[in-house]
């Protein structure tokens, strides 16, 4: 089976207990987090109001546009001592034959044929007071509108990024408390995924999913609410209308959802079979496997196909769907409108408003539901956050004393020391042995023996069972894990280089070493031809690229161990990665880096520690045999089959 990165859950085990803990978290910026949800009501009830005062100022304009035969002008016409009695006369006749003209231009030509006494009192006139006022009034509302969505913006974003940075340094904070058996069964992108990716979903969905939530349902229920009260039967029209297309939709999101999981299926599939491939493209060449590989990837490239083109397809007909459904109420609302104002129950401005409150009305649903998704998303990344920031932590330190490097002698002992990562397996059973200062110990055996496990337990990774262990004759028990650390210095087999100059590289962590000493321990261990190689030197930039060879690194982690001034020593196969002719040069500096130091050095490769001034070798946990290489092999026991076994394997 292919291997896949994990991402983001899509959904969380418990929805509501991770936002109540995501909003108790909130607590610091309540006051901005409830200004900025009441401004975005605010801002959708303004958006809600403007639609009815658009509506008086289309009636407005609508009505300046037509005659003015109020009872109020045809009573100015008939007192008027200005008009005659015949001017009179044919203004009345005008207004009998427009209560049964039906021909709308005929009565037109009629209305401008009255005399011009009549014509200046009755001719359509626009209230431009009211309609300046009306105008001043719209533009006030969505200039408001606009500067309350802002200020809730600018809010919401200011909370959204002062929580994603809290969050960042809890989980710094959390990394630097957590054992080391975390990140032992943890994979390390779960735990960079849950720093980058998780927090940064709870940032951006918070940010805009919480306040869109708010105010797609003021806007949506606003709307309903504003319909009703402005025309019930235009009402009705525009919600039946719109909820047919929404049927239409919800049967083809139905039918597409089981497309789009197939989709994140065999892409998680395709994915795992190109990394496969590609991390072992050698082997694929080498075995003549690459028709066997192409032909697994046309078949799942296809399966990908298939299920992207039917998904894509479908969920392309959303859009058009939702413009039908916008479609769709406008011409309802027109027609029934249309028909209202026919029969005078409504007036020309109603529709204009009904056509803008069908927008309000559609668009909130399908906002409404993404910003559910994303909080199911938030709610599922705040809960790895949390578990991460829940994970018990290394138990409290009872710190009693503390050692001086400069002044510590360099005894070790084990004293019955027992371990197991688990209570139900054991690793270390009652392991007893003594270092004395200036020693030079190696500790060999078979995989599995506990021979890290025990440099572990030194360096105080994790906490002994029983036993314990004592340095210059004081318990690591009551030393801090700072003051063990700064005793040792550690090369490792797994080299470490970060991004910088080769000279932040080798006096990592230490400030008051000068060029000199840093080119010193360069040429000691043989590494400095490959630095004078480099254009810049010292100050060359370098990383744990391939551009810089195994062996390269190897070297460069052992000079900056030779720059570490302590008084212990740890390597942990650190030749393991070099030639033969190099370990033979690094053996040298390590016999310069080992004098007046307290050596542990883990070894697979028996004939590095043939100098060592004792042996450990351990079996199952346990110290089976002790002594030096030569008083070893003269035992002729498991020591000596180790290292008789070195050379049956090269014959």
């Amino acid at each position: 089976m292919p291997r896949h990165g994990r991402g983001v859950p899509e959904k969380s085990r418990d929805f509501k207990g991770s936002m109540k803990r995501l909003l108790r978290n909130l607590r610091e910026w309540k006051f901005l987090m409830i200004l900025s949800l009441v401004l975005a009501m605010i801002s959708a009830v303004l958006a809600l109001i403007g639609p009815n005062k658009l509506s008086d100022l289309a009636d407005e304009i609508t009505l300046g546009l037509q005659p003015n035969l109020t009872e109020e002008s045809i009573n100015e016409v008939m007192q008027s001592k200005e008009i005659t009695s015949e001017e009179k006369m044919e203004f009345s006749k005008f207004l009998e034959k427009a209560k049964s003209e039906k021909d709308s231009d005929k009565l037109i030509a009629d209305f401008d044929a009255l005399p011009k006494s009549v014509y200046e009192i009755v001719k359509p006139k626009i209230n431009m007071d009211k309609v300046f006022a009306l105008s001043i009034f719209l533009a006030s509302i969505y200039v408001i509108s606009a500067l309350f969505s802002y200020i809730q913006s600018l809010s919401m974003t200011s909370v959204s990024n002062n929580f994603a940075k809290r969050l960042r340094g809890n989980i710094s904070h959390k990394i630097n408390k957590l054992p080391l058996k975390y990140f032992d069964s943890h994979e390390t992108g779960d735990v960079l995924s849950r720093v980058t990716n998780d927090v940064d979903t709870v940032a951006q969905n918070l940010n805009h999913s919480l306040v869109s939530l708010v105010t797609s349902i003021t806007l949506f229920l606003g709307s309903i609410l504003m319909m009703f009260i402005t025309n019930w039967i235009m009402a009705i029209t525009a919600i039946l209308a719109s909820l047919i297309g929404f049927s239409v939709m919800g049967v083809i999101l139905g039918k597409s959802q089981k497309y789009f999981i197939r989709r994140q299926k065999e892409l998680g599939n395709l994915n795992g079979h190109i990394e496969e491939i590609y991390s072992g493209h050698n082997v694929v060449k080498a075995y003549n496997g690459k028709i066997s590989a192409n032909e697994e990837f046309d078949k799942l490239n296809d399966n990908l196909y298939d299920c992207n083109r039917k998904s894509q397809f479908l969920s392309g007909m959303m859009q058009p769907i939702m413009m039908f459904v916008g479609n769709l109420g406008y011409v309802a609302v027109c027609v029934v409108g249309a028909l209202l104002v026919s029969n005078n129950l409504i007036s020309f401005g109603v529709i204009v408003a009904f056509i803008i409150y069908v927008r309000l009305f559609t668009n909130p649903l399908s906002q409404i539901a993404q910003s559910m998704t994303s909080l199911q998303s938030t709610a599922a990344a705040s809960e790895r956050v949390f578990d991460f920031l829940d994970e018990e932590e290394m138990p409290k330190e009872n710190i009693t004393k503390y050692l001086d490097k400069s002044k510590v002698k360099g005894e070790i002992e084990f004293k019955n020391v027992k371990f197991g990562y688990d209570k139900n397996r054991t690793i270390i059973n009652n392991f007893s042995a003594k270092a004395l200062p200036g020693e030079k110990i190696a500790i060999v055996g078979p995989t599995g023996a506990g021979k890290t496990t025990m440099v572990n337990l030194l360096m105080k990774f994790y906490d002994i069972k029983d036993g314990d262990i004592l340095i210059d004759g004081v318990s690591i028990k009551e030393l801090s894990r700072e003051n063990i650390h700064d005793l040792f210095v550690m090369v490792l087999q797994d080299t470490w280089l970060f991004d910088g100059t080769v000279k932040e590289n080798l006096k990592f962590n230490k400030l008051d070493i000068s060029d000199e000493e840093i080119m010193e321990a360069c040429k000691t261990v043989g590494v400095d031809h490959f630095i004078k190689t480099l254009s810049g030197g010292l100050n060359s930039n370098i990383d744990d690229s391939d551009s810089v060879s195994q062996g390269q690194k190897q070297l460069m982690t052992i000079a900056r161990g030779m720059l570490e001034n302590a008084p212990f020593l740890i390597l942990d196969e650190a030749t393991s990665n070099v030639d033969t002719r190099t370990e033979e040069l690094v053996q040298k500096a390590m016999d310069k880096l080992t004098r007046g130091k307290t050596s542990f050095i883990i070894a697979h490769r028996l004939s590095t520690i043939k100098n060592a001034d004792l042996i450990l070798v351990m079996k199952d946990g346990n110290i089976i045999e002790q002594g030096t290489h030569d008083a070893l092999l003269k035992k002729n026991g498991f020591y000596a089959e180790l290292y008789n076994s070195q050379f049956d394997t090269l014959t």
